[in-house]
């Protein structure tokens, strides 16, 4: 029964209270100002990646990105896009244990966790001007975020699991029909110009050595399966998916059995193997 509230001697039922409804907050509508610019050059860094700190910028000190794709290859719509790997919400959630270097980790060390396994570099350091653009973006798309508020829309979904193993050979067929068109026969990409200069890809690779190396999360099944099913082919979302989930887990088994760079060191992650995901695709 909801509260009565006596107004001028009369009782009546008192207005239900609204839940506030967040959404993404709009880079466009900062002021020209320090702060301002610090997140769009975050925003642009996400979108960008290549152009500012990729392989082949001038500058070799600003090549931290080991190949040409960009942040939003994955956190797709600049990280805005809901069950499209996106960044909003999430600055509140750091320090965060991780079971991958088991300990807590800053924002920092999240953004390069990124940055050596996606992009297949090396880590930037904290005071870096990028760096603090990265985290000045991520967290100002978690403007008005309670700290203790997790926003819908996180991560990549989760689809059904199946009752077979996820099959590369059909996987292969599905690959052809739905994705070879853009991401190419080889899983090369689309490169917006000619390799020798910085523009990155319209599309990018899935393997081969452009590519995310071998301890990206995007190289274990469940994630790479989730991922395609809420976002691919392009125009695809969670609410309307062009892939059946056994479609999505076989092209998911296809993509991650290519080839792609090896990241060194990987037997250190998961110090804790009880907490090692299934679906990590190196040993122990």
């Amino acid at each position: 029964m909801l509260p009565l509230a006596s107004v001028h001697g009369r009782s009546q039922t008192a207005a239900p209270s609204r839940a506030a409804i967040w959404t993404v907050p709009e880079v466009g509508a900062l002021p020209d100002d320090n702060h301002g610019r610090l997140v769009r050059q975050g925003r642009d860094l996400v979108t960008a990646t290549y152009a500012h700190i990729g392989p082949e910028v001038s500058d070799p000190s600003k090549r931290y990105a080991g190949n040409n794709l960009a942040c939003g290859d994955c956190h797709l719509e600049a990280g805005t896009k809901k069950f499209g790997l996106p960044l909003f919400g999430l600055y509140n959630e750091f320090p965060r244990y991780s079971a991958r270097s088991g300990a807590d980790i800053t924002v920092e060390e999240r953004v390069n966790s990124c940055m050596t396994r996606s992009l297949n570099g090396r880590a930037m350091p904290s005071d870096a001007p990028e760096m603090q653009a990265f985290v000045a973006y991520v967290k100002f798309l978690s403007s008005g975020v309670p700290p203790d508020q997790r926003i819908p829309g996180l991560g990549a979904g989760k689809i059904p699991e199946l009752d077979r193993a996820a099959d590369p050979t059909r996987g292969r067929t599905v690959y052809v029909a739905k994705c070879e068109g853009c991401h190419n026969t080889d899983g090369s990409g689309i490169r917006r110009s000619l390799p020798t200069t910085d523009l990155g890809y319209i599309v990018p690779p899935l393997w081969g050595p452009d590519s995310f190396n071998d301890g990206a999360g995007m190289n274990r099944l469940i994630s790479a399966a989730n991922f395609v099913h809420s976002n691919m082919p392009q125009g695809a979302d969670y609410l309307n998916p062009v892939l059946a989930a056994a479609d999505a887990w076989d092209v998911a088994a296809f993509v991650v059995s290519q080839p792609r760079p090896h990241k060194q060191g990987l037997e250190k992650d998961f110090p804790d193997l009880a907490l090692k995901p299934v679906d990590t695709p190196y040993g122990p």
